[in-house]
C-alpha cells in the first residue's frame, strides 16, 4: 500500500492524523507529514478511513 497526498489540496486539519496517527502527523508548523508512505497492511483500515474523512480529498491510497 502506498499513500499519496496532494499537498496543494491539503489544509492540514489533522482529521487524518486522528484516524491514523502512526502514518500522518500535523506538526507545529501546521503542515502535514507522512510518517510512513508505505505503511504495513495491518494499518490499511485506519489509512483508508483517514482518506475517507479528508474534507479536501487530498489523500489517496494505492496498492
Amino acid at each position: 500500500m502506498k499513500i499519496n497526498v496532494d499537498f496543494d489540496k491539503c489544509k492540514s486539519n489533522a482529521l487524518c492524523m486522528a484516524e491514523a496517527p502512526e502514518v500522518f502527523e500535523v506538526r507545529e508548523d501546521n503542515f502535514l507529514y507522512i510518517l510512513r508512505e508505505n505503511p504495513p497492511e495491518e494499518l490499511r483500515a485506519q489509512v483508508e478511513e483517514a482518506a475517507r474523512v479528508c474534507p479536501t480529498r487530498a489523500i489517496t491510497v494505492t496498492d
